[in-house]
């Protein structure tokens, strides 16, 4: 019957785990599911060359990439490949969490990240060391837009000096530069 994919080659299961970050890739991008009509191809290939143009720029600056929309999505795909997708989930939680004004509202979410992401054998635990947890922890009990600002900074440090590297010379990315 069935080997499993342990029967597989390696080089079998790279190129199936390539061909669903792309397939990821693409269903996440807007413009491909329009339909084109006589009017809308000058619109589509105006996008184009401005998504094409964008997708250049990421490889600029970590920054560049967290601007952009369908970069953070192509980004997070690339991550859920390497199974880091946590990172950047903390680091848009935390982002949503700063523009959040009511103090109740302030409380219980900066809860919710910290049991999803932040605590000891959490569901989605970023990769901190143990002083910024409990920098973390304390700062709860006074929850301030600026509670996960260590933690945050800390996550994005280490995507930008690891995964993101990873991220431009994927073939993912490699396809989309060759394409734009």
């Amino acid at each position: 019957m069935c080997r499993g994919l342990a029967a597989l080659p390696i080089t079998c299961l790279e190129r199936a785990k390539d061909l669903k970050t792309r397939l990821g890739i693409l269903l996440h991008k807007p413009e491909l599911g329009h339909r084109i009509g006589t009017s809308s191809k000058l619109q589509l290939g105006s996008r184009w060359r401005d998504s094409s143009r964008e997708v250049l720029e990421w490889r600029e600056s970590f920054d560049q990439l967290l601007k952009s929309k369908s970069g953070v999505t192509a980004f997070h795909t690339f991550l859920k490949t390497e199974f880091s997708e946590e990172n950047l989930d903390f680091w848009l939680a935390c982002e949503d969490f700063k523009k959040t004004r009511s103090k109740t509202k302030l409380a219980s979410k900066a809860n919710r990240i910290f049991e999803e992401f932040v605590q000891n054998e959490a569901p989605r635990e970023v990769n901190i060391d143990h002083e910024t947890r409990e920098i973390t922890r304390k700062n709860l009990s006074g929850a301030t837009s600026a509670c996960f600002n260590e933690a945050q900074a800390k996550t994005r440090t280490l995507m930008e000096k690891d995964s993101y590297p990873r991220f431009l010379k994927s073939a993912s990315y490699q396809d989309m530069t060759k394409q734009a």
